[in-house]
């Protein structure tokens, strides 16, 4: 290796955009969108210099298809469910988070039951 300080300045340069991009796509996960992807793009970037990122990104991709090949067998009882469960949580992470007592506040809405219990 010709220059091996720019080398570990890539591999660090990779290490925090890839440990960025999976963070906020760990975060994502469940809210309506490319949670999910994120996720993948994040060790997908973190496995074009790490072995280790490499494994996890093959494990995690084996597992996903076994989760959605359950899930898809599964009744649509279940999918609605689940579907409905989903909706919940991130309903009430955005109450728990502030969002609605801001939006309301940018609409003029101003309900005591929209603020944050925080």
């Amino acid at each position: 290796m010709r220059r091996p300080m720019l080398y570990l300045v890539y591999r660090a340069g990779v290490a925090v955009v890839g440990v960025t991009v999976l963070a906020v796509g760990v975060l994502a996960i469940p809210y309506p969108g490319p949670g999910w992807a994120i996720v993948f793009a994040g060790l997908g970037i973190l496995a074009t210099e790490f072995a280790w990122a490499r494994g996890v990104l093959r494990w995690l991709r084996n597992r996903y298809r076994s989760g959605m090949a359950w899930y898809s067998a599964r009744g649509p009882w279940i999918q609605v469910l689940t579907t409905v469960g989903t909706f919940v949580l991130v309903m009430v992470t955005l109450w728990v988070l502030g969002t609605f007592g801001i939006v309301g506040s940018w609409i003029g809405v101003e309900w005591e039951w929209l603020r944050s219990p925080l």
